[in-house]
């Protein structure tokens, strides 16, 4: 097994291409994956600090996929298999989050995944109010910006009413 030590500077390009070694900078080590050795890695483009991005070397070493939130309908089937709401109130959330995704780059720098829904629906599920739920698992959890914050709780009360 490649197993890199802790306080090391590892460097994972030759590991990720046709040498399969690690070398260990510290110690002088060169680890050698052996044959069924894989390298999985899970990336979030632009998350967070472009200083934490891939560098093209070392993201030019993987096959990349592409993945987006589920379609409307299926998050519909996600919130209500999950939380076991009505098939309104999951739809409305599921509007409320397209909204705030429309905002990404703009007025957020993340917004509201599938899971924040869930707590959403959850909490109501529970007995919350319809806009604290709201207010609790998905604005206060994407911005403490108050501008933003009460723009953002404008959408949730346009969308159930209020």
């Amino acid at each position: 097994m490649v197993e890199a030590r802790k306080d090391t500077t590892v460097v994972l390009h030759p590991l990720a291409d046709d040498r399969r070694i690690l070398p260990i900078d510290r110690t002088g080590e060169i680890l050698e994956a052996p044959a069924n050795f894989m390298l999985v890695v899970s990336y979030n483009p632009g998350y967070q600090n472009l200083l934490k991005g891939l560098k093209p070397s070392t993201r030019q070493r993987f096959v990349s996929m592409r993945f987006d939130f589920p379609g409307a309908e299926r998050e519909i089937s996600i919130l209500i298999g999950e939380t076991g709401c009505d098939a309104d109130l999951a739809k409305r959330l599921v509007g409320i989050a397209k909204a705030f995704r429309a905002l990404k780059d703009r007025d957020l720098e993340e917004v509201a995944s599938t899971r924040l829904l869930v707590y959403a629906a959850t909490l109501i599920k529970s007995g919350f109010d319809v806009t604290a739920a709201c207010r609790a698992a998905l604005v206060e959890s994407l911005t403490d910006d108050e501008e933003t914050v009460e723009a953002l709780m404008e959408i949730v009360n346009a969308t159930f009413g209020r």
